[in-house]
């Protein structure tokens, strides 16, 4: 019978990826990232798994609000990676793993969470930032993927109790599975850190060590919170957090922490654990004390159905960044691909302008600047800084690791290099 051999839980920003393919290994504001790696990296080289099974979120790259799911599983033969604006990265593709994907959906269905399939959808940094970190992968990778998307950037979203569910339903899934094969369990996001409105570069690392003491301890603590609360206490993307209680419904009821890590350079609370069975404690600050007006704008703005439906052109504008073709136009002469759209004149005018705060304000959504500004060859930290009212050196100053600049792009102009 197929076997779980534990769980990974990671942060997915871009800059992982990113830090990687420049090279900066050494570099002392990146150096802490890889060092945090290596333990796990060494524990999965030792455990050789036959498949690895990654929940992420896709960042508005290969899924749109054209149709979105809250949990769609990756079926297919194969994975590649997915072009976020600039161009994709230079990883192989990976092997996905048919007959157990199969298996797992059919499972999940009669356990009564009705999945969508996907296959040939590029996975994007959500993904393959931090699997590039946690696998030698030259030439091609040493194991099969199975990835589950899970739908966390347009409300409603799955609550954190329905994944802690799915994780406990995924290890029954795994586990009847009759081929024996070794898995491990790979959960991406978070953990602190907001993309947009004026809360933008917010961080909460005593949340994010009490996040990580609870999922070890007392998941359903965690399991019991909503997703307003998880975006009070950790910033509104953190909120991404419950894709982890998907990774420990799957384990043990008590695992033991082997390796635990955290670093905050920039935007996000870097975080990397390796479960297999110990207890923490935390001591939260009431739900109740936590101020709700950071929900709202200009603060935050959630991205809801209503905001989707009403600005799903623009965002489409946005997404198609990715296109090759669509980029190049709108680089070419910007005026006439901006008049060629057909978009409301107000979203072209704040377009033009690089109005990031106007355009998050009028219902874009972040992961759509970010593509854009990576088509203009901007780092992240330009739109973060923009939507807090303040220069790139500001807002750079805020930040633990000043240096640190990145983008979903490929290349930066002048070599700077934001989530």
């Amino acid at each position: 019978m197929a076997r779980i051999i534990g769980g990974i839980g990671t942060s997915h920003t871009p800059t992982i990826g990113y830090a990687l393919d420049a090279g900066k290994q050494e570099d002392p504001a990146w150096a802490p990232i890889f060092a945090a790696y290596e333990p796990l990296k060494a524990w999965l080289a030792d455990k050789q798994p036959d498949v690895v099974f990654v929940i992420y979120n896709d960042h508005v790259t290969s899924f749109f609000f054209d149709h979105y799911s809250a949990f769609a599983l990756g079926v297919g033969a194969e994975h590649e990676v997915a072009d976020e604006g600039g161009g994709a990265r230079p990883l192989p593709n990976i092997a996905g793993h048919p007959a157990l994907a199969r298996h797992i959906a059919e499972s999940l269905v009669e356990q009564e969470f009705d999945m969508s399939l996907f296959q040939r959808r590029p996975l994007d940094h959500g993904c393959f930032s931090p699997m590039s970190l946690l696998f030698d992968h030259a030439g091609s990778w040493p194991v099969a993927l199975i990835p589950l998307a899970v739908g966390v950037l347009q409300n409603p979203v799955p609550s954190a109790r329905r994944c802690w569910k799915l994780g406990q339903a995924l290890r029954r899934a795994i586990e009847t599975y009759p081929e024996d094969l070794s898995v491990a369990i790979v959960a991406t996001g978070g953990l602190s850190h907001q993309v947009h409105g004026r809360r933008a570069g917010f961080n909460d690392p005593t949340w994010d060590r009490q996040f990580m003491d609870l999922l070890i301890d007392d998941p359903e603590t965690l399991a019991a919170m909503s997703q307003a609360e998880l975006a009070m206490r950790g910033g509104w993307e953190s909120s991404e957090v419950v894709m982890w209680l998907v990774m420990r419904g799957a384990l043990a009821a008590r695992p033991e922490v082997l390796s635990r890590d955290y670093y905050l350079p920039s935007m996000t609370g870097i975080a990397t654990l390796l479960l297999e069975n110990r207890a923490g404690a935390a001591g939260l600050t009431p739900a109740s004390e936590l101020d709700r007006s950071t929900l709202s704008l200009p603060d935050s703005q959630p991205f809801t159905l209503d905001v989707s439906v009403r600005n799903y052109d623009l965002n489409l504008f946005l997404k198609q960044m990715t296109d090759a073709g669509h980029r190049e136009a709108f680089l070419t002469d910007e005026e006439a691909s901006l008049r060629a759209s057909g978009l409301d004149p107000v979203d072209q005018d704040l377009i033009r302008r690089r109005d990031w705060t106007g355009l998050i304000e009028r219902g874009a959504i972040f992961f759509g600047l970010e593509k854009l500004a990576a088509v203009l060859g901007l780092p992240n930290a330009v739109v973060y800084a923009g939507m807090r009212g303040e220069t790139l050196e500001q807002f750079q100053a805020s930040r633990n690791a000043p240096g640190a600049l990145y983008s979903v792009g490929s290349s930066l102009k002048g070599d700077a290099g934001g989530k």
